[in-house]
């Protein structure tokens, strides 16, 4: 059983991986892992520009909206317009998604999860919530806006900080709204 905190403060920003935009990693596993050989990863992503998304062979993707005008994604010729802030979409990874923008820059949350190794619910919660751990699950509480208090260890986290626990219950106060996974 853990807990840790993983700050935003230093996140460092790397390459897509078609090099079209910047992502920060927030957590993944196996530790160590990269893009080729992840179970799961999150991340946060700055998209400038329009273009097609990397393909993940056999990863299913969820993105989420936090800041800027939004998007359309086509995945595999069928349009999907992700606008609204907070509201989940999952798609194949391998799938071929092009992105247009809608009206300039924006910020996603990225959850990845490789079929038959892992796999991802993403919830967007608000206030005082307990947040139950399963017995050998990964929970991670990423604050996309505002700030959260851990209560059991008076821990506070800021925007784009991180909670990650395994096999541990949690009782989290958040101002504004936190992904979970």
């Amino acid at each position: 059983m853990t807990v840790r905190v993983l700050r935003a403060d230093g996140r460092a920003a790397a390459p897509w991986k078609n090099g079209g935009g910047l992502t920060r990693e927030v957590a993944a596993a196996p530790d160590g892992a990269g893009t080729a050989d992840f179970a799961w990863r999150v991340s946060l992503a700055d998209v400038a520009r329009e273009g097609p998304f990397s393909r993940f062979e056999g990863v299913d993707r969820v993105i989420t909206l936090v800041d800027g005008p939004g998007m359309v994604l086509t995945v595999d010729g069928s349009a999907h317009t992700v606008a609204e802030r907070y509201a989940p979409f999952a798609f194949p990874g391998d799938a071929d998604t092009d992105c247009r923008l809608l009206g300039g820059p924006l910020v996603d949350f990225n959850v990845m999860t490789r079929r038959g190794r892992a796999g991802a619910r993403v919830e967007i919660l608000r206030g005082r919530v307990a947040l139950p751990a399963p017995a050998g699950a990964t929970l991670l509480v990423v604050v996309l806006e505002g700030s959260a208090l851990l209560e059991a260890a008076a821990t506070a986290l800021g925007r784009f900080d991180v909670l990650d626990t395994t096999g541990v219950a949690a009782l989290v106060t958040l101002t504004g709204a936190a992904g979970t996974l």
